[in-house]
C-alpha cells in the first residue's frame, strides 16, 4: 500500500488500497472534505474514494481524475452500477404494483417509482407506463440502507427531459467509464457525431445508452461507434467519423 500527494496521483493509476494524502485538509463523513480552518479548502470525492481519516483510500482500480477547483475520482472500466442521488439513469420497469412501479436500473437492487412522480400526474391522470418500457428519471433517494427512489421530474415539478421512452430506438451498455467521458462538459464526442447523423439520445449514468437515428442501420452505426469510442484518440475518432461523414 503506498500513500502519495493527491495532486501526484491525478492521471496516475492507483489501486485499492492506495492512500492519497491531503496535507492541511480534513474529510467529513459525507465524501465531502470541509473546511475545518481558514486555509482549508472543500474537496469533493467522487466514485473510488473513501475518507480515511484526514486522507483518502482508494476503492478501486483506475486512473485518478480531478475536475477543479478539488473534485476527485477513479476513473475505471467498472460496468456494475452503484445508485447516487440525483444520478440521471435509465431503468426498466419489471413490476407495476398499485401506485409504485419497480425499474431495473443495473444496480445490485431495484429502485422504486411514484406513478405521481411524473410531471402532471395525479390519482385522476396517471402516466401510461407499462412493464418493459425505459424510463429516464433520476434519483432523489439512493444509500446502501435504503431501496433507491426515483422520479421523473426535477424540483420544480417539470420532467425536463424526462420520462418514458419512446418505443422505438436501441437501448446498449456501456462502461461506467464511457458515460463519465461522454457526459464531461468539454468532451465533444457526441456533438460530432450528431454532426454526422442527426439523432435522438439518452445517456444513462447507469450504463445504458438510447438512441433513435432516421435509420435502423444509421441506428446500429452510431451505437457501434459510440462503444469504439471507448478506445480511440481524439485524431482516430474524427478519421473514423470522417469516413461516415463523406458517405451519408
Amino acid at each position: 500500500m503506498s500513500s502519495v500527494p493527491v495532486q501526484d496521483a491525478v492521471g496516475q493509476i492507483v489501486l485499492p488500497g492506495d492512500v492519497l494524502l491531503l496535507p492541511g485538509q480534513a474529510t467529513d463523513s459525507q465524501l465531502s472534505i470541509s473546511a475545518t480552518s481558514s486555509s482549508t479548502k472543500r474537496v469533493v470525492c467522487g466514485p473510488g474514494l473513501m475518507r480515511q481519516g484526514e486522507d483518502l483510500q482508494v476503492t478501486k482500480c483506475g486512473l485518478l481524475r480531478c475536475r477543479e477547483p478539488a473534485v476527485y475520482w477513479v476513473d475505471s472500466q467498472q460496468k456494475r452500477y452503484v445508485p447516487v442521488k440525483a444520478d440521471h439513469v435509465i431503468g426498466i420497469v419489471t413490476i407495476r404494483s398499485g401506485d409504485i412501479f419497480k425499474l431495473d436500473v443495473a444496480g445490485s437492487d431495484q429502485a422504486s417509482l411514484s406513478f405521481l412522480a411524473f410531471e402532471g400526474a395525479t390519482k385522476k391522470n396517471r402516466p401510461n407506463v407499462k412493464v418493459g418500457d425505459l424510463v429516464y428519471g433520476q434519483f432523489i433517494v439512493a444509500n446502501k440502507d435504503m431501496e433507491p427512489e426515483m422520479a421523473c421530474i426535477d424540483g420544480s415539478g417539470k420532467a425536463n427531459g424526462m420520462g418514458v421512452i419512446g418505443p422505438d430506438g436501441l437501448m446498449f451498455k456501456v462502461s461506467l467509464g464511457l458515460v463519465r467521458k461522454l457526459l464531461t462538459p468539454q468532451n465533444d464526442v457526441i456533438q460530432e457525431l450528431m454532426n454526422v447523423f442527426p439523432m435522438e439520445l439518452v445517456v444513462g449514468m447507469n450504463g445504458r445508452i438510447w438512441v433513435k437515428a432516421k435509420t435502423i442501420q444509421q441506428t446500429l452505426i452510431v451505437a457501434n461507434l459510440l462503444e469504439a469510442c471507448e478506445y480511440l484518440t481524439a485524431a482516430q475518432r474524427k478519421q473514423v467519423f470522417g469516413k461516415f461523414s463523406n458517405s451519408v
